[in-house]
């Protein structure tokens, strides 16, 4: 009986440690898009060129990221590499090569953007989410979750799963705002999942927050303005192109 209770005291002490102290590491995110619901937004003109090639679409397109986090900054940038990928137009995100840096002390964020073969670098302040908390628990990646719900530009809603045991207040692309750190992230407008698929316990070292100071400096909303008028012809699928570029 001794030896339950010391082995149930050993593994309380490990949770307990965990919750505590995760406060660095590396984590890999999927992203997963849903092309088939994709395909349903572009315009009447758009679908029948795609129809064409329709026995070509995958169901999803997966992409990987890479973010290296500890309490006073993150970085998530591109991963590795999927065999076998999309190369249709419309399957291909402005987002597919995105670097954030997010300074949490000054809540700040730097980042680097190609859309469509023009470089930005965004320099803004954290993104702010009014988030709602529900009571919804699930596992990711081995942590535990609590499910929020938020919106961005007025109108595209947002469901987050945090977990509390990593002490950092981050999350992939510009999400933050919650207590905790962002393991998954689904935007039903955009038909995109984001979900954490391992977390390594590595300290990052100074050059893994690196990021470069390279293309049309711009603000978030500068950014909107301009891009506004570039996707003015691109029919229904342009809110979800000014949607990507602006993550």
């Amino acid at each position: 009986m001794k030896k339950i209770i010391a082995i149930i005291i050993l593994f309380a002490c490990a949770s307990t440690a965990k919750a505590q102290f995760t406060q660095y590491g590396k984590i890999e995110y999927e992203r997963k898009v849903n092309l088939k619901r994709l395909l349903n937004d572009l315009d009447d003109d758009q679908k029948q060129w795609v129809e064409r090639f329709r026995s070509q679409i995958p169901d999803y397109t997966i992409t990987y990221f890479d973010m290296y986090f500890n309490t006073s900054k993150s970085l998530y940038k591109p991963g590795r590499e999927v065999e076998g990928g999309t190369k249709l137009w419309f399957a291909q995100s402005p987002a597919n090569d995105n670097v954030v840096m997010t300074d949490f002390g000054t809540e700040k964020v730097k980042a680097n953007k190609n859309v469509y073969e023009q470089k930005f670098l965004v320099e803004d302040s954290m993104r702010k989410i009014e988030w709602k908390i529900y009571d919804e628990i699930r596992t990711i990646a081995n942590y535990k979750c609590r499910k929020a719900v938020g919106k961005m530009f007025d109108s595209v809603f947002v469901v987050a799963y945090y977990t509390e045991d990593i002490m950092v207040s981050g999350g992939p692309e510009m999400f933050s705002g919650l207590p905790g750190m962002i393991l998954q992230i689904a935007i039903p407008r955009m038909h995109t999942t984001w979900i954490a698929q391992k977390i390594e316990l590595i300290k990052p070292k100074d050059t893994d927050f690196a990021i470069s100071d390279k293309g049309k400096k711009m603000n978030q909303k500068e950014m909107h303005e301009t891009l506004k008028t570039s996707f003015k012809d691109w029919g229904k699928y342009a809110d979800k192109n000014l949607w990507w570029t602006l993550l």
